[in-house]
């Protein structure tokens, strides 16, 4: 790292010039008359070998090495730039060390991410075959664990009525505007369970259609909510998260908050027919609160081919600032499982049985609702 702890408060200045023919203000590395960046800088300066980075032409193109040399320099001069530099000019060699370590942890960090990128647009990741990435899943965890933990603060209840294996169809009530309540749900099983297990949730069909959010999805282990994917993955012993209400649940208006809308046709129940899978009612509390929904810009929906286009108190008023969800309090209820394996029923008493489960579930979620309800004292504590 090129810095005053370790080159010296007497180290010479880089030779090289700036491309505006300025002389550079960065120190000269031990033993060379250039900084690391200049010293980088030759015809070998070149992304890698066959890369897509490298691909364009047009010049050369910098690999890693030599991104983050570049992002030190830059980050070493913020540092200096602060405010409280004056009084670092004079301070001791272990501040300026300690501060070093810093700017090489955030350079680490930083490394690591683009690696990852790279890696992506490379194609060199393996995905199972439903198109779930784990490597990416990992790298999005700490940010799911910090939303859980801290940010919405998600009080889970009941979580060990999900099995610890085989399968089981999780059914949820649905809002939000967009669907934190799915990741959520599934951060709980995560860090709640005490057998940790990922979860394959259903989305919408028209989420697929835009572009790259049906593939990022996949990425993240999302299926598209079609009848044969839910027998097939429940047929493969996992766990399958769902919500009945679809776009009418999470695209709800805030008046009719809490108020569960109607649950399709029972295609989860026929799914868990099917397969044998127990049912398990799911109940979230806090997300309706998150991006309360004051009206629907119809026109502006079609144009983008979704079932909706929010207008609430941040958005479209604040821009992209108004996507940033409030921080309310959470709760989610796991229900007891609802056994449907046992069921004796031939082919003319189907339509009557799922309809009686669909109502059973759909009751036992809006009950769960009303009495977590009662005992909350505030949306935000």
């Amino acid at each position: 790292m090129t810095s005053k702890a370790n080159t010296g408060e007497d180290a010479a200045r880089c030779a090289a010039k700036t491309a505006k023919g300025a002389p550079c203000r960065n120190r000269a590395l031990p033993g060379q008359a250039f900084c690391r960046m200049h010293l980088a800088s030759g015809p070998n300066f070149s992304f890698g070998n066959g890369s897509a980075f490298g691909a364009s032409g047009g010049g050369p193109q910098p690999d890693l090495a030599h991104i983050a040399v570049l992002l030190e320099q830059i980050l070493t001069l913020l540092v200096e730039l602060r405010p409280e530099a004056a009084a670092a000019a004079g301070a001791s060699r272990e501040s300026a060390r300690a501060r070093g370590e810093l700017v090489a942890k955030a350079l680490q960090f930083l490394e690591e991410k683009i690696a990852v990128v790279k890696r992506r647009v490379d194609g060199d990741y393996e995905v199972d075959k439903w198109g779930r990435d784990m490597e990416l899943i990992q790298e999005v965890l700490p940010f799911l664990r910090f939303l859980y933990h801290s940010y919405w603060r998600v009080t889970a209840v009941g979580v060990e009525n999900v099995p610890a294996d085989g399968r089981a169809l999780l059914v949820a009530n649905h809002s939000g505007v967009v669907p934190w309540d799915a990741v959520m749900i599934m951060t709980a099983v995560l860090e709640c369970h005490k057998n940790p297990r990922p979860m394959r949730g259903l989305y919408l069909s028209w989420a697929a259609a835009m572009p790259f959010v049906g593939l990022v999805l996949n990425r993240l282990g999302q299926v598209q909510a079609l009848p044969d994917n839910a027998v097939r993955l429940l047929s493969e012993d996992e766990l399958v998260l769902v919500f009945p209400e679809g776009a009418k649940g999470v695209g709800k208006p805030f008046s009719e908050r809490y108020q569960l809308a109607r649950f399709g046709r029972g295609g989860f129940v026929r799914a868990a027919l099917k397969t044998g899978a127990p049912i398990i009612p799911v109940s979230v509390v806090g997300a309706e609160e998150i991006h309360p929904m004051m009206g629907n810009a119809a026109p502006l929906a079609s144009l983008i081919n979704a079932p909706y286009f929010p207008v609430t108190p941040t958005f479209p008023l604040l821009g992209p600032l108004g996507l940033i969800p409030l921080p309310s309090k959470w709760t989610i209820h796991f229900g007891k499982p609802i056994e449907v394996k046992n069921l004796g029923h031939g082919p003319a008493g189907e339509p009557l049985l799922v309809t009686k489960i669909t109502n059973e579930v759909r009751e036992i979620i809006q009950t769960n609702i009303h009495e977590i309800l009662k005992k909350r004292r505030s949306v935000f504590w």
